[in-house]
């Protein structure tokens, strides 16, 4: 009978454990359900989410989300794609913008979050790195924002100009006054200069020199100039100045360059005109007639009139001689 005992104690435990075993198998089986959900991280606009779903699709996991999406929308992986556990669901709403650029106007949809990216998105915008955007790149995209694009073009160019050679002049006694003799032709330098560019939308907006370089040096012009003038009749008197008429500059050409009028001189007479005060002399051609005041035997042009004397002087003591060679 004691063994009986003892077998009974041993037996009612493990019968005791049997039933707690089938009592919680059924707990077990509705556990399991629960596993089977899948924790899926969605971005929705830039919101996150953590979501458990049991959707075997991104698409079924939209409709169990009740998630809709506008036409424009974009989302990924695409709604077709299975989903598992971990999977990352992304939604980009798309914006309305109107992009303002050269001239034009452009309305589309968007869904880069900066206007830099939303204007990437476009094809038929040509937007490149140095553009410039009003709003700023980095700014967050708005639905019906509009943004201006200004095309930048930074580029360089080279030009090429020429450099004025000078003319020496050798005075030489034996020539005639009016002859000048050239004994080495001058020759143009060359200089080439590098700027750096900027445009806005092809208009030039600055320019800055990278280089300026002196591709070739000019050669000096080199002349004999005659100095032989010979006088004849010598008038003193008084000399003024008036602005000289460029239709009588183009009549009666000078090889000084000097005009000056006078009432009995024949048109087209050279003279040498010395100012008493200072000993300064210039070559003129007569070229009109004047001047009708007593006293003064010449005006000189302006130009002439400055160069052996100040032109407040109004008027200065000369003495005038006429060419004869």
């Amino acid at each position: 009978m004691i063994k009986k005992a003892k077998k009974l104690l041993i037996i009612i435990p493990a019968l005791w454990g049997i039933i707690f075993l089938v009592n919680n198998a059924s707990h077990v089986s509705a556990a399991s359900f629960d596993v089977q959900q899948k924790r899926i991280f969605l971005t929705d606009n830039k919101v996150a989410f953590e979501v458990f779903s049991n959707a075997a699709s991104v698409q079924d996991f939209l409709a169990e989300q009740k998630i809709v999406l506008g036409q424009n929308d974009v989302v990924f992986p695409d709604k077709g794609e299975k989903i598992y556990a971990n999977t990352h669901v992304i939604i980009w709403r798309a914006k309305k913008i109107t992009v303002k650029e050269g001239g034009s106007v452009k309305q589309f949809y968007a869904v880069g979050s900066t206007v830099e990216q939303a204007l990437w998105e476009n094809k038929d915008i040509n937007f490149a790195d140095d553009d410039i955007t009003n709003p700023a790149r980095q700014t967050f995209v708005k639905d019906g924002m509009t943004i201006a694009v200004t095309h930048v073009l930074i580029k360089e160019e080279v030009r090429q100009s020429d450099i004025a050679y000078k003319t020496i002049s050798n005075p030489d006694a034996s020539l005639n006054w009016r002859v000048q003799k050239v004994t080495q032709p001058g020759e143009k330098g060359l200089r080439e200069v590098k700027y750096r560019v900027v445009y806005y939308d092809g208009k030039e907006i600055s320019r800055k020199v990278l280089e300026n370089n002196v591709v070739k040096n000019p050669a000096n012009e080199i002349v004999m100039q005659g100095t032989d003038v010979k006088t004849g009749k010598i008038h003193t008197g008084i000399s003024s100045w008036y602005a000289q008429p460029n239709h009588l500059k183009v009549a009666y050409p000078s090889p000084t360059g000097f005009y000056a009028a006078n009432y009995w001189l024949p048109k087209g007479t050279y003279v040498k005109v010395t100012n008493q005060a200072n000993g300064k002399s210039l070559i003129a051609r007569i070229n009109d007639a004047g001047p009708f005041v007593g006293g003064r035997i010449i005006d000189l042009d302006k130009i002439a009139f400055a160069t052996i004397a100040s032109l407040g002087a109004g008027v200065i003591d000369v003495k005038m001689e006429e060419i004869t060679n």
